[in-house]
């Protein structure tokens, strides 16, 4: 828990600041902070001692530091790649296989022992009976979520290749209607079953289970496996059209409306395409255009730019990136008027409640948005994070308007990597929104209201 700091004011920009006119965001490189990517890379070896070197070698790279520069959007400089794609899932896999109980690489067993999967997931791996019997007290309790995992983990190359398109258009129904996934599903429910049944007759989704060396499931596995990687994709910008409507955002706004999004990653930009967010655009009928601007330190270097000219486009959801910290950020391109003032700022899984270093790296950008009292909406993977988060932000003076379970929280499940036995969890499960500087709610009522349900 970060201490209770001296209030820190800014300067409180003019009002013709929210209405110049932007002008693109250069991606340019801001003084590196505290990386939430490097941090869980590096994490890995508190729990399995080497598996991150073992994952650099299946990749054919010698450093993290190499490992990142294609993360960015760089060239490494070793022999980075595959020969085919039965190589890649091969090496992929590989990265997986160390003994979920002792923790055992490969490299550290007998000539006796070989890491086989569990028969039920096929996603754990142990090096022997005794191990697996040893374990499975722990294993049975996420046994059948993991073996979801095991299959998305595949099925999730049909997004990046480009073969899964996903289903877009104009609502058929009106907004308000629209309250959560299944009735998201319901109003595309024509679109998506033709969708899902080209996808699972397409040439694509034959060579993916030709290549990974294991039987392909049946079709209702691959349809539950496709529609939870749908959620996945769309659950950031429907998170965002969440805030818009929660906190009362004006989005029919001459120029049209701006989102920040904050502590941005590799996640939010790496292999994002410019269509991606269309379904914001979808979720507010005869709004005025969208301007969403990924902001961090991890922002993928080649993450594509809008050069269109401002105003927005009525109609058209624009994306583009800077590469630094929020504050800093701010400070070049809010204040002097370069971009426009935000309308709304999300933050997807800030992490501050875990780390001392982030919680220093994030402390002055949670107190410029307190102070400057703009509309924030930030998420969370679970009920123990949300409790701390909330917290922290009550310390801070924060006036929480909002908190609770997401509707369009992702429903692909997410695994531990280095601990896979540990309960999955969901991206942006929770919701948290705060709105300018109150002493709100103490702790004990904070601990009520979470662990009585949201």
């Amino acid at each position: 828990m970060a201490p209770r700091p001296r209030r820190r004011r800014h300067k409180k920009p003019r009002s013709s600041v929210a209405s110049m006119v932007e002008t693109p965001v250069p991606l340019t490189l801001s003084k590196p902070g505290p990386s939430i990517d490097a941090l869980g890379f590096h994490s890995l070896e508190t729990n399995v001692p080497g598996l991150s070197q073992l994952i650099l070698q299946k990749l054919n790279m010698k450093s993290y530091e190499e490992y990142k520069l294609v993360i960015d959007g760089g060239t490494p400089v070793s022999d980075f790649g595959f020969r085919c794609p039965q190589e890649m899932f091969q090496k992929m896999e590989d990265t997986f296989r160390f003994c979920a109980y002792c923790k055992a690489l490969p490299s550290g067993l007998s000539d006796s022992k070989v890491l086989r999967h569990c028969k039920r997931c096929r996603n754990v791996y142990y090096c022997g009976p005794e191990c697996q019997r040893s374990d499975w007290p722990a294993h049975r309790r996420v046994c059948q979520e993991l073996r979801l995992v095991a299959v998305d983990r595949l099925m999730e190359w049909l997004l990046v290749t480009g073969d899964f398109v996903l289903p877009s258009g104009h609502w058929l129904w009106p907004t308000e209607i629209v309250q959560g996934w299944d009735t998201w599903f319901s109003m595309r429910r024509l679109q998506l079953d033709a969708t899902l049944d080209a996808v699972l007759g397409s040439h694509a989704m034959t060579t993916l289970w030709a290549s990974v060396g294991r039987p392909r499931p049946d079709p209702d596995v691959l349809k539950g496996s496709l529609k939870r990687l749908l959620t996945d994709a769309l659950s950031r910008p429907l998170t965002l059209g969440l805030g818009l409507r929660a906190l009362g955002i004006n989005v029919k706004k001459t120029g049209g409306s701006t989102i920040h999004v904050v502590g941005a990653s590799h996640v939010e930009t790496f292999l994002t395409r410019p269509g991606d967010y269309d379904e914001l655009g979808y979720m507010f009928p005869g709004h005025l255009g969208f301007r969403v601007i990924m902001v961090g330190v991890d922002v993928a270097a080649g993450f594509s730019q809008s050069t269109s000219v401002s105003p927005l486009e009525p109609g058209t959801v624009q994306l583009s990136g800077h590469r630094g910290l929020y504050h800093n950020f701010w400070e070049e391109q809010v204040q002097t008027g370069q971009t426009a003032h935000p309308d709304l700022v999300v933050a997807f899984h800030p992490g501050f409640h875990a780390s001392p270093d982030l919680m220093e790296a994030w402390l002055p950008t949670l107190l410029l948005l307190r102070d400057y009292e703009i509309p924030t909406l930030i998420t969370v993977y679970s009920q123990q994070e949300l409790a701390a988060s909330l917290q922290i932000l009550a310390d801070l003076d924060t006036h929480l308007t909002a908190y609770g379970a997401n509707p369009f929280t992702s429903l692909k499940p997410e695994q531990v990597y280095s601990n896979p036995n540990k309960q999955p969890v969901y991206c942006s499960a929770y919701y948290i929104m705060f709105l300018g500087s109150c002493c709100q709610l103490g702790q004990g009522h904070l601990e009520e209201k979470v662990d009585g349900g949201v």
